[in-house]
């Protein structure tokens, strides 16, 4: 998805805006429009539909992990907890 509110080039748009008297006339900047192409929607739909909807390996990978105790390693587990606690809180969002 596209960001309505994003730059992709902040910069140019910057110095073309900027205030240049040597310039001949005014400043235009370039419009570029979003397009949306669904000529392959159909493909997309059809290759999706053909997957199964419930993975096995996946499943089976699933359960190992969920009864290995080591998983996931200490470490991970460490740096989890350290990135939640370091989180702001949100209950305290004052914007």
């Amino acid at each position: 998805m596209i960001d309505s509110t994003s730059s992709f080039d902040r910069t140019a748009r910057a110095a073309a805006l900027s205030d240049d008297s040597s310039s001949a006339g005014p400043v235009r900047a370039e419009r570029i429009r979003d397009r949306l192409q669904t000529d392959n929607a159909e493909q997309l739909n059809a290759a999706l539909g053909s997957q199964p909807e419930v993975r096995p390996e996946v499943v089976a990978r699933g359960q190992a992990l969920a009864a290995d105790p080591n998983y996931p390693g200490a470490a991970v587990i460490s740096k989890v907890a350290a990135m939640i606690l370091n989180s702001p809180d949100p209950s305290e969002d004052q914007s």
